[in-house]
């Protein structure tokens, strides 16, 4: 975990980068693209889309258009809420890769666990992974009692399960029955959207000449996590890919995690709506 281009090994062999660029509430009328031009260039080699998110074309622009060749991006995209069931679900996977102008992504996760639903869903997500069409398969916002249920009933485990992950609502047990399980956790709004005005955070990045955001994002590495911050500005996409280059002591880690109080900014996938 020395380098932006540094990954974990998932489950089934398929390398994904530590690091990666979110582009949730970006806007596809050309500052998607922009922005994950941007992120390519600056070294980033991940980019985490959705279909909900409404800019899956300018994902595909960027990257179509960067130069790089495509089996060196790691590409995440996820099926919806209203599309979940199987054949909704292959649908719905058509036109995600129609919007990308690609031939597959690398990773295709169930975007929230939608009760009597996700199972079917799941075993779509399987249909596509043994065509090929998605490299890895996994699910996002699901609790233990979720996995449980979904590995009760199929042979492939998930492979990653993408969460709310910060130093406010760490997940401990969750992250623990991933560990064991071989599932590989991600976080998303891992900067707890904009919320890093923590004194113990502005010490600990004094100490090492780092910003709050930076030492979050170290925390979130050094605890096995892969991230996916989100941003526009090109400044604060290089800031967040130089988190690679210093290391937090077993103190300092333990004492970012001891900030934990179990506060969510986004739903709670036990009681969402959508």
């Amino acid at each position: 975990m020395n380098a932006i281009q540094d990954c974990t090994v998932l489950s089934n062999g398929v390398n994904m980068p530590w690091l990666g660029l979110g582009v949730w509430k970006m806007k596809d009328d050309g500052e998607t693209e922009a922005a994950v031009a941007s992120a390519l260039q600056a070294g980033y080699r991940a980019i985490d889309t959705a279909a909900v998110y409404g800019n899956e074309q300018g994902v595909g622009a960027a990257v179509n258009g960067s130069g790089i060749a495509r089996d060196q991006i790691f590409i995440t995209t996820k099926v919806w809420n209203a599309d979940q069931g199987y054949d909704t679900s292959l649908r719905a996977f058509d036109e995600s890769m129609k919007r990308l102008d690609m031939d597959y992504v690398d990773l295709l996760l169930i975007h929230w666990p939608v009760k009597g639903k996700y199972k079917e869903t799941w075993r779509a997500l399987e249909q596509i992974y043994r065509d090929g069409r998605a490299r890895a398969i996994g699910v996002s916002n699901f609790h233990i009692h979720h996995l449980q249920d979904l590995m009760a009933s199929s042979d492939l485990v998930p492979m990653v399960n993408q969460v709310e992950y910060h130093p406010l609502l760490t997940q401990e047990e969750l992250m623990a029955f991933c560990a064991t399980n071989k599932i590989q956790p991600t976080a998303w709004s891992p900067l707890m959207q904009g919320n890093l005005d923590v004194p113990l955070l502005a010490e600990i990045g004094a100490k090492h000449g780092k910003s709050a955001a930076q030492i979050v994002l170290r925390w979130d590495l050094q605890n096995g996590v892969v991230t996916i911050p989100k941003s526009t500005n090109p400044s604060r996409l290089k800031e967040n890919s130089e988190v690679f280059d210093f290391q937090l002591s077993a103190e300092e880690m333990a004492q970012i995690s001891a900030l934990n109080r179990n506060q969510r900014f986004g739903a709670d996938p036990d009681n969402f709506n959508f």
